[in-house]
């Protein structure tokens, strides 16, 4: 090994007797893993990242990939990834970029906490006999309807409704954006939320022109960098989103990779051909929550106030109070993105170790706004590391009316989490704009998957509220009765507002 090198992760081998040199895994390596040398294929283990794309696409089963062996004294504090991080920085001198959300071995608040249900003296119900309200509408709600007679006799609403967005299912897609991900990725979500009755966000990188017959079922978002934004992009999303903050990177701004910024990324975003796509850490044009206030009613007043407007911020310590300043700014919606949230690209020590659980956000945010009597003055979407139907039920307990997913959904199209979507060589055509790449993911399969996925979870959810004896959303956002905390200290319960288990 030489000064500054660092050893592979994986080893990656083949069976030489079940290989019939076709040379699929020099075909599907995106990563150059595999070569061919004369009448064999050579293998260089130090390129791999551990995708398996070979490992799937080998027609006889012969390659096998482990982990390998660590090549490092055994340390509790320098551990490999303390030392490996350090051997690149001192390689290269740059910051080191990271993919998807927070990798840190750390306890996971949602698997500890337990979900109640019902026994004898309040029984369950059947979800597939009785009606479940599973109708979720995102904005604004009246804390009084009035009503008035007309000279007919009839009734007629007076109070004047905000705008809502209506959800079939309280899950929606997070802002994943054109250039972070490949058309062929957006397109396989858009066309599940428009089959399913929900709503995904295109990130900060425009709409491109084939997602427009979805635009319907597309929350379009400004972020920093206003990348993409003119007031056509405004008028064509069903909802907007004011991006203040990410869960992988709280505090800094967005980044896409030049090498990522082909002639249609930099068409949809409106910026030149190979640049790298950096968003400024703060909205140039927002430093107080009167500032806010302007931008949300400027984008109202574009769209001729047809339109609900989301915040996007981190979870970060002081998210509570930050969230009901934002709920009197007139956002209808904010979306508090935990630490776990995934990112196609990030400072590494930032996905690593800014922000805080979403758990903890959702509850303290909720808690804050019920205590301000400001609850019914905006919608709380979750987002970062929603990872099953048990999470998502947990989220809406703990206070929240709806959450995103992203990396979930790209899991369902292929992802293997690997975490180097910054360097556009996905093997699976999700991160990447390399054509050959891109043209791997089929965006029908790839919306069948993904609308499996949420039908699925649905499923599970009308299950999961119908053994706790509850048969709307509405029951269940905020009730956290009906969790219970499992090896939480005294501390973490009393943030979350739960009781122990047996109490």
């Amino acid at each position: 090994m030489t000064l500054g090198s660092v050893p592979p992760k994986f080893k990656v081998s083949i069976d030489r007797d079940q290989c019939m040199d076709c040379g699929r895994c020099i075909e599907n390596c995106s990563y150059g893993v595999y070569r061919r040398e004369g009448d064999k294929i050579l293998i260089e283990s130090r390129k791999c990242t551990g995708c398996l794309r070979c490992v799937a696409m080998c027609p006889r089963d012969a390659i096998t990939l482990t982990e390998k062996p660590i090549d490092y004294r055994s340390h509790p504090l320098w551990t490999r990834e303390v030392r490996e991080d350090i051997i690149k920085q001192a390689r290269s001198g740059k910051i080191i970029l990271s993919g998807m959300g927070n990798a840190r071995d750390l306890p996971v608040i949602y698997d500890r906490l337990l979900l109640d249900a019902c026994q004898v003296t309040n029984p369950s119900i059947d979800p597939l006999r009785e009606p479940m309200e599973l109708r979720t509408y995102i904005g604004k709600k009246p804390s009084k309807l009035n009503f008035r007679k007309t000279e007919s006799g009839d009734v007629e609403l007076e109070t004047k409704l905000a705008p809502n967005l209506k959800l079939n299912t309280p899950i929606m897609i997070g802002h994943m954006s054109f250039g972070a991900i490949s058309l062929n990725a957006q397109l396989s979500m858009a066309k599940a939320v428009t089959e399913l009755g929900t709503y995904m966000g295109t990130g900060e990188g425009g709409l491109h022109r084939d997602l427009y017959p979805y635009q319907d079922h597309m929350i379009v978002q400004v972020a920093s960098g206003r990348f993409g934004v003119n007031i056509d992009y405004l008028e064509r999303g069903a909802a907007i989103e004011i991006k203040i903050g990410q869960g992988a990177k709280p505090g800094i701004g967005g980044h896409l990779p030049g090498e990522k910024v082909n002639e249609e990324v930099s068409r949809t975003r409106m910026i030149p051909v190979g640049s790298d796509a950096i968003s400024p850490a703060p909205h140039h044009d927002i430093y107080s929550i009167e500032d806010l206030v302007q931008l949300i009613r400027s984008l109202k007043e574009a769209t001729e106030w047809k339109k609900p407007v989301f915040v996007k911020i981190a979870a970060v310590h002081n998210v509570a109070p930050i969230a009901a300043g934002i709920a009197r700014s007139s956002a209808d919606a904010v979306v508090i993105d935990g630490f776990r949230g995934g990112t196609g690209a990030a400072p590494k020590v930032f996905r690593d170790n800014v922000g805080i659980p979403i758990e903890v956000a959702i509850a303290s945010v909720d808690q804050k706004l019920r205590e301000q009597g400001v609850r019914n003055e905006i919608s709380i979407i979750a987002s970062g590391g929603i990872r099953s139907s048990a999470d998502l039920a947990k989220s809406i307990a703990l206070g929240a009316d709806a959450v995103n997913i992203g990396t979930a959904a790209l899991v369902a199209l292929g992802c293997r989490v690997c975490g180097n979507c910054y360097r556009n060589l996905c093997p699976w055509g999700i991160a990447t704009q390399r054509p050959e790449l891109v043209s791997r993911l089929d965006p029908e399969r790839g919306a069948v998957q993904v609308s499996n996925l949420i039908r699925g979870w649905t499923m599970e959810l009308s299950e999961l509220m119908g053994a706790a004896g509850i048969n709307s959303i509405e029951s269940l956002r905020g009730n956290r009765d009906r969790l219970r905390g499992y090896m939480l200290d005294e501390g973490m319960l009393k943030i979350l507002d739960v009781l122990p288990a047996g109490a």
